[in-house]
């Protein structure tokens, strides 16, 4: 036993050193840092800019042209689902004209103009990171003026009108608090009656419009979070 013993001592007396010197000739290396990786986070508060071009969905002559204006919202976020409220209210030229003789009026034109228009929806979507997509709908308003004028005689008459307005759109951040969104929208508006006061009533009928816009939005807050 005790010539067992000393032959272990003298295995790992010899071993000892090759150990060290394998340990003193490996170098240190550093672990890599992972890479931060940003993740968007919707809720907040955000103002915007929003412009387009809208045309009327089905009358002859169609109204018709573009409009420029703000917007504000509201975004809550949990997991990917996004709900939101969102506010726009624009400057308009959306008009038609149409002008026609006739026998002992001579040249008889009439002209329909929408000159703001604006709308409150809702809006639930899913976000994939910086990318958000969704649906909207909710309450929509023109100011909308009819004109007319034969015999070097020019009348009008302004009405407002309120409706509702339904459709869908993306939404992307560009920059940690900046996005662009495109989005459509359909917008019914009901008939109001012009030129009552005058005795000649005549009903609009309901206009419906096609709206395509385009938005840059600030977000307030931190949208971003860098995580490992």
């Amino acid at each position: 036993m005790k010539k067992v013993l000393l032959a272990s001592a003298c295995l790992f007396a010899l071993a000892a050193p090759a150990s060290a010197a394998d340990l003193a000739a490996r170098p240190y290396t550093k672990a890599p840092v992972a890479p931060l990786a940003s993740v968007y986070n919707w809720t907040g508060f955000y103002l915007g800019v929003v412009g387009g071009g809208a045309w009327q969905a089905d009358s002859d002559p169609k109204m018709k042209g573009g409009f420029v204006g703000g917007t504000a919202g509201y975004n809550w976020q949990t997991g990917n689902v996004v709900f939101g409220l969102e506010a726009d209210a624009a400057w308009a030229d959306v008009s038609a004209s149409v002008a026609a003789g006739v026998p002992g009026f001579g040249l008889v034109s009439a002209s329909s103009k929408t000159d703001a228009m604006g709308t409150v929806r809702g809006r639930i979507g899913w976000a994939v990171n910086n990318v958000l997509f969704y649906g909207t709908g909710g309450y929509a308003w023109i100011d909308n003026k009819i004109s007319g004028s034969a015999l070097g005689v020019t009348i009008s008459d302004s009405k407002f009108h309120s409706g509702w307005t339904v459709g869908a759109g993306v939404e992307a951040f560009f920059a940690p608090q900046w996005s662009v969104k495109g989005e459509y929208l359909y917008r019914s508006l009901g008939s109001e009656t012009y030129f009552g006061g005058l005795g000649a009533p005549a009903a609009s009928g309901t206009l419906n419009f096609h709206t395509v816009q385009v938005g840059v939005n600030y977000h307030f807050g931190a949208p971003v979070v860098a995580k490992y």
